[in-house]
């Protein structure tokens, strides 16, 4: 009897030494996720999303997601639409040039992202968002505000579909039409939900629970249960509903997953640091994060050389731009570090915590 293998973000990064084949490796390299053949081809469940979402042969489609997940979804569009293209998620000037230049009908992108494309083509460019010709807007890789399907839809009079994505391959595995709606699994057998507080399924009618991904048939990770980090509050035991939460020892900041442990160990090398917290918010369109730190000593409060070292080591933990705040008192004593998520999105970091 195969003993079912319960593996986690860590563990993932863990075994990446000693992993084979072509391999997705996350940002700041904190997992890596061996791809099996049918992930290196256009994945055939990403390219089943996008016709769940009316993406047609008529369709040139623009991905604006991180690599390497945008050139998946660019591949998988390849096989549905008539064009596609990965064009990367920085800069809304150059997303909305590359939209009209390729004739998109299709854009692929964050939910705050395609919040803060609309956003800049009001307030800055003075644009119509009609004037883009989209007809089919693809949501994945963040947790998106309350109502903003409903909203883009509106805006951009385009059907605006979300996909939940493997958070580890950046394939798609579950879509929906709606921000009330549950997902729809593009595949039986490959998504499903788990207790917080025990390696088991979850077994409720209804509270919080993780999504997890049962990868059956992956030539590495057959018969291994993967915590996604993501957590849904299930209305109806027969429905996967969509993550509004997170749990443990990342958080998804602009659809990026930032390790808490490697800010502590980052952190702990240098001299005089006594807590940090770590501020997150949605103020705007975007995620925003500040790491918060505190001194031991008086004599580092206002040391410009200490706050750069702090700013290096951080920049070179995650692409995402953190900034840096010094608090103005001291702590003699040692703490461990805090999250502080103003969207409400990050639970805790221990899951078997947290309160159902």
């Amino acid at each position: 009897m195969t003993t079912t293998r319960w593996l986690t973000r860590d563990d993932l990064g863990t075994a990446a030494r000693g992993a084979t084949g072509l391999l997705h490796v996350a940002p700041d390299a904190s997992s890596a996720w061996p791809l099996d053949p049918g992930d290196r081809a256009a994945d055939a469940l990403t390219a089943r999303a996008l016709r769940a979402a009316g993406v047609g042969d008529r369709d040139r489609v623009v991905v604006a997601l991180a690599e390497p997940a945008g050139a998946l979804w660019a591949a998988a569009g390849a096989e549905v639409a008539a064009a596609s293209a990965s064009v990367g998620p920085r800069g809304r000037m150059r997303l909305h040039h590359a939209l009209k230049s390729l004739g998109a009908t299709t854009l692929v992108i964050t939910p705050t992202g395609a919040m803060d494309l609309l956003a800049r083509l009001h307030l800055e460019f003075l644009l119509d968002p009609l004037d883009l010709g989209l007809r089919h807007l693809v949501l994945t890789g963040e947790i998106g505000s309350r109502r903003t399907l409903g909203h883009l839809a509106g805006e951009f009079e385009a059907s605006v579909t979300e996909v939940y994505a493997n958070p580890y391959s950046g394939g798609a595995l579950a879509w929906r039409g709606s921000d009330a709606a549950p997902l729809t699994p593009l595949a039986g057998g490959l998504l499903g939900l788990a207790s917080l507080d025990k390696d088991s399924p979850f077994e409720g009618s209804d509270g919080l629970a993780e999504l997890v991904v049962t990868p059956s048939g992956h030539p590495a990770l057959d018969g291994a249960v993967m915590r996604t980090g993501q957590v849904a509050r299930v209305c109806d035991a027969g429905e996967i509903p969509a993550p509004s939460h997170t749990v443990g020892d990342h958080v998804l900041v602009r659809g990026v997953w930032l390790s808490l442990p490697r800010i502590e160990s980052a952190l702990s090398r240098i001299d005089g640091v006594s807590t940090w917290e770590l501020a997150i918010s949605r103020q705007g369109t975007l995620d925003s994060a500040t790491l918060k730190v505190t001194f031991g000593r008086a004599s580092l409060v206002g040391n410009p050389m200490w706050r750069a070292r702090i700013e290096q080591s951080l920049s070179a933990l995650t692409p995402i731009k953190l900034g840096v705040e010094v608090a103005g008192e001291i702590a003699e004593t040692a703490r461990p570090g805090t999250v502080a998520d103003a969207r409400g999105h990050h639970l805790g970091r221990d899951r078997t915590a947290i309160a159902h």
